[in-house]
């Protein structure tokens, strides 16, 4: 099932063309709108004409956050204020938020694409969606909602948190579709099995989760707890928002809607264009945004592409679970880790809640890594000396597939912070 047959299977030599002739048009458009992009490309000794193929693409200089900071709050916006209908921004935590803008097509370029990305997850014009991304600045929640009234879905914004009510809702208004974090999911299933409440209540069907790197195991966590079928939904504000990729139900990696955005994969430490089927990080340049499009922009989000045809009919390049984040990688004397693979290996050894936190600090000379897990309630109520086997089991487990040593400890059930929106896994006390 589709929602835009004609682009979602449209032959890959056909789609090429129409990145092609898109590509030209936001090249030319940043070059006389935006002064940002207009000085990047005369340093490059670069003229729009100068883009005559797809491959000319890596010829562009790279956007990076820094840059739409340092031109904030509209600097990098392609049109006037007067044709902007929305703005989003991000949180601005480790400095002055990223600001995006939108016009009218923008809004609709954007409604069409999660509609593309709903029903890729299973979504349809009967389906009842239970919206738990947050609403506001953020694009998740507003993002999705948009998408979903696109599809024809009946749809329950009721953003994040408010636990008790949101499972509630979920059970009294029959939702089929839960769209948030997955860490937020996971505390939901956790919650409904605390209130003892019969899964057969609910009619819940699908789970849209994303905002976050989550692994394998997550999913399996969650299919299981929850009795869905959980597939993975990425977006960032700066490219649009959710909906630039999301899984089909093969879960065979996301299907980036890549007549609409050009994805590529690069070396984060040279910028060297790689080729196909190697891991690096994503970058993205819009081709149909109007108020605020990118080229080449720097997600710091490490991915593999692959062009080979899904079982599911469509030709867009899928791209794999994001496996973490060049920001977020931990390096832990001399060897890179990310939470994402901690959280599948502690997964796989199970008795614990998939609930866990990284403190990182530098003992003289050394970085030491101590990794908290809770523990199920079943396995609390056991014998120390169960607990301190299980300790030693993760530990062993770790360090064979990563090749870290790694402090364990396991702590009570609900003692870890939750989180509504995105979970936060790392204290790196060594920068303090």
């Amino acid at each position: 099932m589709y929602w835009n047959e004609h682009y979602e299977c449209m032959p890959r030599e056909q789609l090429e063309e129409v990145q092609l002739k898109r590509l030209k048009k936001v090249v030319e458009r940043v070059f006389y709108n935006v002064p940002f992009y207009r000085s990047k490309f005369q340093e490059a000794g670069l003229e729009p004409s100068d883009i005559k193929t797809v491959a000319d693409l890596q010829k562009l200089p790279f956007t990076t956050k820094q840059d739409l900071r340092d031109n904030y709050p509209f600097g990098m916006f392609a049109t006037p204020m007067t044709d902007i209908v929305r703005v989003h921004a991000s949180s601005g935590t480790t400095g002055k938020p990223t600001v995006v803008g939108y016009t009218r097509t923008d809004l609709n370029t954007w409604a069409e694409i999660i509609a593309r990305a709903l029903t890729c997850a299973g979504t349809t014009k009967d389906s009842v969606i239970q919206i738990a991304y947050g609403y506001g600045l953020f694009t998740g929640g507003l993002g999705v909602h948009y998408g979903a009234e696109r599809v024809g879905a009946s749809v329950i914004p009721i953003s994040g948190g408010n636990t008790q009510r949101q499972l509630m809702i979920m059970k009294d208004f029959g939702t089929t579709v839960l769209a948030c974090t997955p860490s937020y999911a996971v505390y939901l299933a956790e919650t409904l099995e605390k209130m003892g409440e019969d899964r057969a209540n609910f009619k819940l069907k699908y789970g849209i989760f994303g905002a976050e790197p989550w692994s394998e195991k997550m999913r399996q966590e969650l299919e299981k707890r929850l009795e869905i079928s959980a597939v993975d939904i990425y977006g960032l504000s700066e490219v649009i928002g959710p909906g630039v990729a999301c899984e089909c139900q093969e879960k065979q990696g996301l299907h980036i809607f890549d007549d609409h955005f050009i994805p590529e994969i690069i070396d984060p430490v040279t910028g060297e264009t790689l080729p196909e089927g190697e891991k690096g990080e994503l970058v993205f340049t819009t081709l149909t945004k109007e108020g605020f499009p990118v080229i080449r922009y720097r997600t710091r989000d490490l991915s593999i592409l692959t062009k080979e045809p899904c079982a599911c009919g469509r030709t867009h390049i899928r791209m794999h679970k994001v496996f973490g984040r060049t920001d977020d990688m931990l390096v832990i004397r001399g060897v890179n880790v990310f939470p994402s693979q901690i959280e599948t290996a502690i997964l796989e050894v199970g008795e614990t809640e998939p609930h866990y936190l990284l403190i990182v600090d530098r003992v003289g000379s050394l970085d030491e890594l101590e990794i908290q897990v809770e523990v199920s309630p079943k396995m609390f109520s056991d014998k120390v000396r169960g607990l301190e086997d299980l300790e030693r089991k993760i530990q062993h487990h770790i360090q064979s597939l990563l090749g870290i040593a790694a402090k364990v400890k396991l702590v009570e059930p609900h003692s870890l912070p939750r989180s509504e929106g995105k979970a936060k896994r790392i204290i790196d006390r060594r920068r303090i």
